[in-house]
């Protein structure tokens, strides 16, 4: 990303989440929730894995690229996250949350 003189970057960090919402919108149509780990169950060693889920909270089939690449796409986005721990990413609202601080004390 560029940066201006003052040495502050040329695009807000908000507008490069928006962006990334709606280039994700694009790619899954339908999808409203994103979330993403470093822990793919098919997968012995760490790889970035993604589920997509509609507003109804029913899973949207994803190829292995697509869910690779989105995963991908979502950590260059917030770098300094934790992601020892899933997140889920709120199309919508193109926020960032620990997917297991929305499910304390539910069962699994």
């Amino acid at each position: 990303m560029l940066a201006m003189p003052s040495g502050t970057l040329a695009c807000p960090d908000t507008a490069r989440q928006h962006r990334l919402a709606a280039q994700l919108a694009d790619m899954i149509p339908g999808a409203a929730t994103i979330r993403v780990s470093l822990t793919d169950p098919k997968e012995a060693w760490p790889h970035p894995h993604t589920i997509a889920k509609d507003a109804a909270g029913e899973a949207i089939e994803l190829n292995r690229t697509t869910a690779r690449v989105v995963a991908r796409w979502v950590l260059r986005v917030w770098p300094d996250a934790d992601w020892s721990r899933p997140h889920i990413f709120d199309l919508a609202a193109a926020t960032l949350t620990r997917s297991d601080l929305g499910t304390a004390g539910r069962g699994r």
